[in-house]
């Protein structure tokens, strides 16, 4: 079990669902605020921020690299730099945002891009630190993050199995003494189809770690079914209409989206319960709409039992209906009522 800030993160809790707030501000502190009001009135455990300034992303120049020039990417012809400066949080925000957070019960965490962001949020006493799939193998910035002593959720997506072993291990060199990784797709927005969570439960067993899901897709059948398959934390980026625009905006929940991640994910850790066969305390009372052997027809003392005069039927307070065929032929012991179910007793 980890501890994240007032919550928990664990197989025994509920599992901690993340608002990431990302660029979905636009540039409006008022609106900022209002994302973390809305997240909280939705149910959800955290809201996310990134800490990042755009020169510490990227240079301010044009050409390959530098510009995006996929066709098929939300972002297509745009420069890095300007990207990075739409979307980041400025870091007079934090504090605001920080306290509105606490004030709505809910916790918080960033995103530290390089060691200045790490040093800037330490101010805050974070609950924890995320670390962005991009910077899964930036093993310095991990280490500086170890450091602090606070738990590390790490995003992993492209991450291979060696690169994803170098980030647990430099992150447990320096410190780290609890760690979660986060099954993720980096395409934006992702499919259910390269969504992979079978992944969520082999991680966890690979590498020892709590392993939650990082989602990029529309909707949240593939939250839901990683919690099933073991996830105990779940992100996803949060905006409140898809249609005010934005970075993030076209794979971001709107709140009663969330709302509903948000239920249903506790349903599917409800769900899972244990390991358990035959009738819980629940179900007892409906052990008697089972099947069981009654009497169909009047029968007199020392007739025999046909067909004709008993029946697998309900309730099921009579015989087994594995039990007929050596009933079949018998005599009846005393005589018995059509609607009488048939036990031993009534069977020489």
């Amino acid at each position: 079990m980890i501890r994240f800030g007032s919550r928990c993160i664990g197989p025994e809790s509920a599992p901690v669902v993340i608002a990431e707030m990302s660029g979905n501000h636009n540039q409006s502190l008022d609106r900022a605020l209002e994302i973390v009001d809305a997240a909280a009135d939705a149910g959800a455990d955290a809201i996310k921020l990134q800490t990042y300034l755009p020169e510490t992303m990227t240079l301010d120049v044009a050409g390959p690299g530098f510009t995006i020039d996929d066709p098929k990417s939300l972002w297509y012809n745009r420069k890095l730099f300007d990207l990075y400066r739409e979307a980041h949080t400025p870091w007079e925000w934090h504090a605001p945002i920080i306290e509105r957070a606490k004030a709505r019960g809910m916790e918080w965490l960033s995103t530290p891009f390089d060691a200045s962001a790490v040093k800037f949020l330490e101010q805050f006493d974070p609950p924890a630190y995320k670390i962005a799939s991009f910077e899964l193998t930036d093993l310095a910035l991990i280490e500086c993050a170890a450091r602090t002593g606070r738990p590390l959720i790490l995003s992993t997506g492209m991450g291979t199995v060696a690169e994803i072993d170098q980030a647990v291990r430099a992150a447990r060199s320096a410190g780290a003494r609890d760690i979660v990784l986060l099954k993720c797709t980096s395409t934006y927005p992702a499919s259910p189809g390269n969504s992979n969570v079978a992944t969520v439960p082999h991680m966890r067993d690979l590498f020892g770690t709590q392993v939650g899901l990082s989602d990029h897709t529309a909707g949240i059948g593939v939250a839901v079914a990683a919690v099933a398959l073991g996830a105990t934390v779940v992100e996803k980026h949060f905006t409140l209409r898809r249609s005010d625009g934005g970075v993030d905006s076209a794979f971001s929940l709107e709140p009663q989206e969330l709302r509903m991640l948000v239920e249903e994910t506790r349903r599917a850790w409800q769900g899972l319960g244990r390991i358990a066969y035959g009738a819980s305390e629940a179900e007892r009372p409906s052990l008697q709409f089972r099947r069981s052997i009654y009497v169909s027809k009047d029968v007199r003392a020392g007739e025999r039992y046909t067909e004709s005069n008993v029946r697998v039927v309900r309730p099921g307070f009579g015989l087994e209906p594995r039990h007929l065929s050596l009933v079949l032929g018998r005599r009846a012991a005393a005589d018995a009522k059509e609607g009488t179910p048939l036990t031993w007793d009534l069977v020489e």
